[in-house]
This record gives C-alpha cells, sequence and structure tokens, in this order.
C-alpha cells in the first residue's frame, strides 16, 4: 500500500537552504506536525547545538514535544527550507528506516528550487535522501559531511550530505553537529 506525504513542502521565499530527508516516519511516533517530528530524532537538538549552544533549545520538555512554533520562527529568519526526496512511498516495514522505504515517487525537487532563487545549497540527510537526489541530478555522491556541486537552470548549487539525524546513526550528536556547523557556516548562517 502506499503512502503519500502528509505535509507540504515548507519554502520561505528567502531559503538559501533546501534540507531534504527522505520520508516522515509512521504519524504515531509525531510529536507534533512538521518535518523531524520523531523525539528519538535529534535534527531540531542538531540545531539547538549549533545556532544557540543548547540541544534542548526546539524542546518544550514539559510536554515531551519539539516547539514548532519557535523551529518555524527560527528558519524563515536563517531562510532554510525543508521538504523530502520522496512523496510517496511503500513502507515495508512500520518505522522510519530508510532500508525499509521504496520510492514509489520522487519529490518535484525541481520545483521547489525553481521557487527558492537565492537557494545555493541542498543538503541530504541520509543515504537514501542522497540516492535520489544524485539520480536526479546525475552528480557523484558526496562523502558524509562534504558536498560536491552541481547546475541546475543555470545555477552552480552544492549537495551536502550531512549524516542522519537519526539515532540508529552511529555518531554522537555532537560530532554529527559539527558537520552540521561547517555547511551552516559555509552558508554564512552562523
Amino acid at each position: 500500500m502506499t503512502e503519500q506525504h502528509p505535509l507540504e513542502p515548507f519554502l520561505p521565499c528567502n531559503a538559501k537552504l533546501l534540507m531534504l530527508g527522505s520520508f516522515p516516519p509512521p504519524r504515531k511516533r509525531w510529536s507534533m506536525e512538521f518535518f523531524y517530528p520523531n523525539m528519538q530524532n535529534d535534527m531540531w537538538r542538531i540545531f539547538g547545538l549549533a545556532f544557540f549552544g543548547d540541544r534542548n533549545h526546539f524542546v518544550d520538555a514539559d510536554r515531551k514535544v519539539f516547539d514548532k512554533d519557535r523551529i518555524v520562527s527560527f528558519l524563515e529568519q536563517k531562510g532554510v527550507a525543508l521538504y523530502d526526496t520522496a512523496c510517496e512511498v511503500v513502507r515495508l516495514k512500520d518505522n522510519a528506516s530508510d532500508k525499509f522505504l521504496e520510492v514509489v515517487r520522487p519529490s518535484d525537487i525541481c520545483g521547489m528550487l525553481d521557487r527558492l532563487p537565492q537557494c545555493s545549497a541542498v543538503v541530504t540527510t541520509g543515504e537514501k535522501a542522497t540516492s535520489v537526489l544524485c539520480s536526479l541530478f546525475g552528480h557523484e555522491t558526496p562523502a558524509v559531511g562534504r558536498y560536491v556541486e552541481f547546475g541546475y537552470a543555470g545555477r552552480t548549487l552544492r549537495h551536502w550530505r550531512m549524516p542522519s539525524s537519526s539515532r540508529a546513526y552511529p555518531l554522537a550528536i555532537e560530532k554529527k553537529t559539527e558537520c552540521y556547523s561547517v555547511m551552516f557556516s559555509s552558508l554564512g548562517m552562523l
């Protein structure tokens, strides 16, 4: 049975960075109606550490959820767009693992880039997202924590490949944050 993406792309008009995951986890794992909603995923903790030196900056500890309003406001201010590389999948197991996602229909990444004229970098946050983006644009796969350049519509963009923010990825959050911080710094965001 196929599953449609439950969210619309988050595309602030000033975005200079488009972050792409693979696909959201099952809804029962969500703490908010937004990207990276699972409290067991460290994306918003990585952002908190990188920008504020506080892994819990975007966590509402009392309610045990991420603070969506604070996250959205921050992303709009910094110019960060979010979506996923797949808009329709078959989930082979009832989890969020890329290993058990079959991409039925990739997202319209070109359409997103067309709507983001200031975007100069695309980040993929896992192996599945990276392979989908590389196959779409035909460029080589960047090493984790690095980038390769690719062309689209007369622009040269950087494709950064970041470590997965999933706790299943065997790297300490501080090391993941170091990788993300290098990328944020290169874009003048830090």
